[in-house]
């Protein structure tokens, strides 16, 4: 996701005009939810509505738009059944609107609203499995940042991915945003003890994830029982990180696993917000 700041401007610089494509409503099963968007030039699209056959037709109909020039949005409810080939069994409504060459500002500002919003995951240690991790969370609904002590590791960070260096990892976790995910990879079993023991004293840390054996988690259970001077909920680190069904040691393996591992922790601590905020209206609102 940290690559699209960059590639709505390579998308708008190969040429206009642009039809922004709107899902306003999703009923049924449907490929994406209300809300998703994609912007269609006459040869180019940049992101993706999804669904095959749902997104060429919006496609046809977004060049027809930009064909005849009309400033008029064009408004589609599109049932997922045999009519367009797919059997979904869902409904959507698009919308198509063409584009003024300025409104690439203001899409773009949204743009930067979102990946403002997304969750933080922040990676501790630019070796190795921090770069393929970070590397393969940039496809990802989230926004990672790669920390280490060392510049000349963080050199040789993914192009694009936001880079701290400190002195002292861990105060980085008591000043992140609240309900991140916390994936610690740095290149000294110590370090890595103290950013754990500071990313779980963090009530809100929707994942605490340390690379290692059962080995490493003993003697960190045990360092723990001895030094820690606060509470500190174990159990709530995952370490092995990624599983351990699949014993495979290259980087690139090991984050693809510890990313959909993030993905699993992520949107449950999201659904958890909701029924949370949901509580709390109702205890605001009373009984109806």
């Amino acid at each position: 996701m940290y690559r699209y700041r960059h590639d709505i401007w390579l998308f708008a610089n190969r040429g206009g005009p642009f039809v922004l494509v709107n899902v306003d409503a999703a009923a049924g099963s449907a490929p994406r939810d209300a809300g998703t968007w994609m912007l269609v030039s006459p040869k180019r699209i940049f992101r993706t509505i999804g669904g095959g056959q749902l997104e060429k037709l919006a496609i046809e109909k977004a060049r027809d738009l930009i064909g005849s020039g009309s400033s008029r949005p064009v408004h589609l409810k599109v049932p997922l059944g045999p009519e367009i080939g797919q059997c979904c069994g869902g409904s959507v409504n698009v919308s198509l609107k063409l584009l003024a060459d300025s409104d690439i500002d203001r899409v773009a500002a949204e743009l930067d609203e979102e990946l403002a919003g997304l969750p933080h995951v922040y990676v501790f240690g630019a070796g190795h499995v921090g770069n393929a991790l970070c590397e393969a969370l940039g496809l990802l609904p989230v926004r990672p940042v790669l920390i280490d002590t060392r510049n000349e590791e963080l050199q040789t960070a993914p192009p694009g991915v936001e880079t701290r260096l400190v002195a002292m990892p861990e105060s980085i976790v008591r000043e992140a945003v609240p309900n991140s995910a916390y994936v610690i990879l740095t290149h000294e079993h110590s370090l890595d003890f103290l950013i754990a023991k500071e990313a779980l004293a963090r009530s809100d840390a929707a994942y605490v994830g340390m690379i290692g054996s059962k080995t490493k988690l003993a003697s960190f259970r045990n360092w723990i029982r001895r030094d820690a001077d606060t509470a500190v909920d174990i159990e709530r680190l995952v370490c092995p990180i990624g599983g351990t069904r699949l014993r495979d040691k290259r980087p690139e393996v090991i984050a693809a696993l510890v990313a959909a591992e993030l993905v699993v922790h992520l949107g449950a601590a999201q659904a958890r917000e909701v029924v949370q905020a949901s509580a709390n209206l109702k205890i605001v609102g009373g009984d109806t």
